[in-house]
């Protein structure tokens, strides 16, 4: 039984990164021999095994063969007489192929992973030093989540390239139909990983160049080439500028909801009638309907969902709020539902800052709209609404009216919270 490190945690050390999990593999064991070595069980497609004392993963060594269209589609062969190489040959990456023996870890997980102590057949260090994604064999195509897995790690390392060999084979797949056959767990679990990497926009560079944006994300695809009004748009290109909000989001430290929010904020772009360009007339309404048939394709989470939702209806109106007066204002926070979820305002605020910024020259520009809402919420926040509610019952207000007396008292509170020609 021989064990190795392999895959992100080498790569990570190698690029000078930090380390957060340990992947171990074992050559030359059988499932019954990890299990009395006090090993437990856990994989179900294959064999991994939780280490007795630290709990990390540890697989034994498998090949893949492909057997049906998708990423399911696979006979995995386990057994003793599996090669550190034959295993290392199914991976997706040549910087992820690489194995230190595990007699060169500490005790501690510390290690460092000299040239000499590394088994790296498919030259992953080299492509490394080059900073090149490049596929390990042939079999990468066998796996069309590999292709997510490669625009992602696009995002991550931002000043990594796809070999091109590498980009051809993805455009073969998803020739192919591949793409087609990807499950929604999977294809949302990748998009929102990517999504949360240092420059996002690599992550749909790299999808659309091969194509398969067009095949998960017609409503995104669609928005490169779409002209918008240079005055308020110098970047002019739809596309160009959702890229460049999804990188102020990083930029910012947004959260997911914030970067997905983002992501849809503009889809009703690409379905403008072309007599009615550079202006998108109701892009928001068409927006919101658009992100409903994407969240139902990939299954997004319920919040992500609601964030977004709010993000396309009311974007243009928070970015002209700066002109509204206190009952405008009142209306806009009743929309968004301000009252009840403050958290998810303050998460549309800041995706409308990414709006207003991913824009050519307005990169560094203040953003003044989202300080003040948050300011008119908490002036409405301020109001006594139980009190307002009891005077109005005991003056005979029943039902909705009660919630028009509070409307009204949150109207006044804002009101005395702006400056005096604001209303």
């Amino acid at each position: 039984m021989n064990i190795f490190l392999v895959g992100g945690a080498l790569r990570d050390r190698l690029l000078g990164r930090p380390v957060s999990d340990h992947d171990w593999l074992v050559v030359g064991a059988t499932p019954e021999a990890m299990v009395a070595r006090g090993y437990l069980p856990v994989g179900r497609d294959f064999p991994v095994f939780l280490h007795p004392r630290t709990r990390e993963e540890y697989a034994l060594a498998r090949t893949e063969r492909k057997s049906a269209p998708g990423y399911r589609g696979f006979v995995v062969h386990a057994a003793p007489d599996v090669t550190l190489e034959q295993d290392l040959a199914r991976r997706d990456l040549t910087v992820n192929a690489i194995a230190l023996p595990a007699e060169h870890v500490a005790d501690d997980g510390s290690f460092d992973p000299r040239p000499e102590t590394l088994a790296d057949p498919f030259q992953g260090q080299r492509d490394l030093r080059d900073k090149v994604l490049r596929h390990v064999t042939d079999a990468f195509r066998e796996d069309p989540v590999r292709i997510l897995r490669v625009a992602r790690f696009a995002a991550r390392f931002d000043d990594f390239t796809v070999a091109p060999e590498t980009m051809a084979l993805m455009r073969e797949m998803v020739a192919a139909g591949e793409v087609d056959a990807l499950v929604p767990e999977r294809v949302w679990q990748e998009l929102a990983r990517g999504l949360m990497e240092t420059r996002p926009s690599r992550m749909f560079d790299v999808l659309r160049d091969c194509g398969a944006l067009a095949v998960l994300l017609p409503e995104v695809d669609r928005l490169w080439g779409v002209p918008q009004p240079a005055q308020h748009h110098p970047e002019i290109d739809t596309g160009v500028h959702l890229m460049m909000v999804l990188d102020t989001s990083a930029r910012l430290g947004a959260t997911l909801p914030v970067r997905f929010a983002c992501l849809m904020h503009d889809l009703g772009k690409g379905t403008t009638p072309a007599d009615m360009l550079p202006r998108h007339i109701n892009h928001e309404l068409r927006s919101v309907d658009l992100l409903q048939d994407v969240c139902e394709r990939w299954r997004v989470p319920v919040e992500l969902r609601e964030l977004a939702e709010v993000v396309a209806r009311e974007h243009g109106n928070i970015h002209r709020s700066a002109a509204l007066g206190a009952t405008p204002l009142v209306r806009l926070l009743e929309r968004c539902d301000a009252f009840r979820k403050p958290a998810r305002f303050a998460e549309a605020l800041l995706a409308c800052e990414c709006d207003a910024r991913g824009r050519l020259g307005f990169e560094d520009n203040a953003y003044p709209q989202r300080p003040r809402l948050l300011a008119v919420l908490a002036a409405a926040q301020a109001v006594a609404t139980d009190v307002v509610a009891r005077e109005a019952q005991q003056a005979g207000a029943t039902g909705p009216r009660i919630g028009e007396a509070i409307h009204r008292a949150r109207i006044t509170a804002v009101a005395a919270s702006l400056p005096a020609t604001a209303d």
